[in-house]
């Protein structure tokens, strides 16, 4: 008896898994999911190890949440890895997360089954990172598998900024004025020179730690999302919450400001 009551719960788990999946519309699966991967540090203060291993716990989680999205049919996901906020921590930190998410961008390479596309400044970053975002980009740009827009050194702000600035230098080009483009500027005209150009916004944003704010994650983009807060910490986060967040997005109606 004490051997059937040791395995049951995992046994009722994975039936509540089951379920969940089997409860989910096809036609509702997001197309672009953007995922705020927050908690590493708090997971590993409370399980008494250092920051670099809830960073590494936190890169593992990515490989295996990818998974579950190519299985569930997610066409792209934008990974909020590091903001430039982030930038300003301890120098040893941020050196070990720069390390880290090298390694990770490496292991996506070597999968073959994802497309990356770096999303961010990437002059704020040391000189190899960029280079390895740029050349991985540049490897698996004929993959027709799941996007990856890996979001490292990134700031929502910062993008909107560079959109513009962008618009200015090729209205200098094209020798069009300031007035001229003031009266023809359009919001149409801030996507096309978005980090994110030519792709859909996402449908749904997530983020993990109990967290509810976006700290200027897509804050163009995200205009109308729809948006799930988990209390999980990201290490922590299981196939299941990923589950349930999808059966809550399908259960809303979208009205996209109307």
């Amino acid at each position: 008896m004490a051997a059937v009551a040791v395995k049951f719960p995992g046994v009722a788990y994975r039936f509540y898994e089951r379920r969940l999946q089997a409860s989910l519309a096809e036609n509702r699966i997001p197309h672009h999911i953007g995922v705020m991967v927050d908690g590493n540090r708090r997971w590993a203060k409370l399980a008494g190890a250092p920051t670099s291993h809830g960073h590494q716990a936190g890169a593992d989680k990515i490989h295996e949440f990818l998974g579950w999205c190519e299985e569930l049919g997610v066409d792209v996901v934008t990974l909020y890895m590091l903001s430039t906020d982030n930038m300003g921590r301890p120098a040893e930190e941020i050196g070990q997360l720069m390390d880290i998410i090298s390694n990770t961008l490496d292991r996506l390479g070597e999968s073959k089954r994802v497309r990356v596309q770096p999303v961010g400044a990437l002059e704020l970053l040391p000189t190899h990172l960029a280079e390895n975002l740029c050349a991985l980009a540049k490897a698996t740009e004929a993959i027709e598998g799941l996007h990856v827009n890996v979001a490292v050194g990134y700031g929502g702000r910062r993008e909107i900024v560079d959109a513009v600035k962008e618009l200015l230098r090729k209205a200098a080009d094209d020798g069009t004025s300031l007035e001229e483009l003031a009266e023809t500027l359009s919001g149409e005209d801030i996507s096309a020179n978005l980090y994110t150009r030519g792709q859909q916004d996402p449908d749904l944003v997530i983020r993990t730690s109990g967290e509810q704010r976006l700290s200027g994650f897509l804050m163009w983009q995200s205009a109308y999302s729809e948006f799930y807060f988990c209390e999980a910490l990201w290490p922590d986060f299981r196939r299941v919450d990923f589950l349930r967040a999808l059966r809550d997005y399908g259960r809303r109606q979208r009205r996209f400001g109307s």
